[in-house]
Order: C-alpha cells, then structure tokens, then sequence
C-alpha cells in the first residue's frame, strides 16, 4: 500500500521554472558567461546549487564562493517569481485530499531552505508539509537518491511505499534509483522524457490527476 507522497517542488509544487531559467541568464549577464539555456536546464534541473554553480562556471570552486553564487542567482530567482507566484494547478487541493486519505506528505527538492521558505510562504496548502529535505543540506542532487531517500527516512515509511512526484528527468531517475514509485508531471517535459518503468502515471497538472482518480485508484482509504 501506499503510504506516502514526496513531491518535488520547482516545477511540480509550484509553477517556477521560466523565473528560474530567466534567474539563470540574468546571472550569467552579470558575471559575463554566455549561456545556452536549454542545455544548461537540461544539465542542472534537480541538482543542487553548488552543483549547478560549478557547471555554469565550468570549473571547481572553494563552498564558500559557490554559495555566494548560489545565494545571488535565488535571489533574483525570488525577485522574478514573487510578482507572477502560482501553484502548478491543482496542487494544493491534490496534496489536501492526500492527506485528507491519511497518506504523508513530504518534499524533496534541489531547492535550498530560503526557496522552500518563499514557496510555503505562497502556498495556499493548510498545513503545509512537515518534512522537506533541500539542496543545501549536504546532500547529493538528482540523479542520485538520496535527497528522496531522506525524505522518507524522516516519514517513516519504506521506499517502497512512495510514490514522488518530478517534472524533470533527473527526478524521475532519482525515484527509481530509490526504489520508488513516479508521476510525470509535465510543467515542462514530455511523457516520454519522464518515461520509466516505476513511473504510474504522468499528467499536466495535478487537476488532471484528481480528474483521473488517481488517488482512489493507487490508494485505500484509511478509516
């Protein structure tokens, strides 16, 4: 049975990835760094910070100047974002009807503790998750597990039991590398790029997905 829900934030949670691409070039505009965007998403979507600082710049730097690097570009990703802030549709109602169902809810993101902070402070969602784990607590980013795997340490609930919710391929990966179930949800991506065996269901949007009974269909009611 299923017995927990780990969403992803950036681009399933909440509708920012265009405010983080745009955050992306106005930074390398400032530093001088000519970017192609697009391989540049498709390299850095659910990695980390200092991951995705040491790509753009293409060389290895000390923690302290990455981070420095990292707390400008989210900044102006905040700046973009606050003015135009939605919800990926459908989420909010998605995640109360889960917990209404008795299924935990969790967040695993390469987003650092001032993004989760902006986005829960946005969100309509009442209560609002109890656990999330982000990029800047030490962790490895996507495509390695563990940021997800932590999540449902925190939970209490085996992997297995997990179902995460990504709108990036490196997410997608991530969830099968934990031994997790998926859902595409395709903000921005294909269903053949979130394509996998472990992956139950992609949608546009989580309306779709309540649309759809997911929940009834993956899920028995705890009464």
């Amino acid at each position: 049975m299923i017995q927990a829900l780990i969403f992803d934030m950036d681009g399933t949670m909440v509708d920012s990835m265009p405010s983080h691409a745009e955050s992306w070039l106005v930074l390398g505009q400032r530093h001088g760094i000519r970017i192609d965007l697009p391989e540049l998403m498709r390299r850095t979507t659910g990695r980390t910070g200092l991951e995705c600082i040491r790509i753009l710049f293409e060389r290895d730097m000390a923690d302290a100047e990455a981070l420095a690097y990292v707390h400008e570009k989210e900044t102006i990703y905040r700046e973009l974002f606050a003015p135009k802030f939605a919800e990926v549709q459908g989420f909010s109602a998605f995640a109360e009807a889960a917990r209404a169902r008795g299924l935990h809810i969790g967040v695993g993101t390469a987003g650092d503790k001032h993004n989760i902070a902006f986005a829960y402070a946005n969100l309509k969602l009442r209560p609002l998750p109890t656990v999330a784990v982000g990029g800047d607590e030490g962790l490895p980013g996507k495509p390695e597990p563990a940021i997800f795997l932590e999540v449902a340490r925190r939970l209490g609930v085996a992997p297995a039991h997990c179902i995460v919710f990504e709108d990036a391929p490196l997410g997608i990966e991530a969830a099968r590398r934990a031994g997790m179930h998926a859902v595409g949800i395709g903000s921005g991506h294909s269903a053949e790029d979130l394509a996998g065996p472990h992956v139950l269901a992609y949608a546009r949007n989580f309306t779709e997905l309540t649309d759809n009974n997911f929940l009834e269909r993956h899920h028995v009611a705890k009464l």
